[in-house]
């Protein structure tokens, strides 16, 4: 029981690590957040990653739903 759990923390963070930079893409919106805004300790890559190992199957389904919603209102 130990090697699917653990695979599963593993696969989570190397999605966390590979979508560090379109972050946005998996939140409630498209916009990239300022740069000027107050980056706070959430806002980290590690943060990211921890966040991802956890979640990542959810992360990518809310990541799929965005490209269908841009696709689709790209259409209009």
């Amino acid at each position: 029981m130990t090697l699917p759990i653990a695979l599963y923390l593993v696969i989570g963070a190397a999605f966390g690590l590979a979508s560090y930079s379109r972050r946005h893409l998996f939140s409630e919106g498209t916009a990239k957040p300022s740069q000027a805004a107050s980056q706070g300790a959430a806002d980290g890559r590690v943060m990211w990653t921890l966040i991802c190992s956890g979640l990542w199957p959810l992360l990518l389904l809310s990541g799929l739903f965005s490209a269908w919603h841009r696709r689709v209102s790209r259409r209009r």
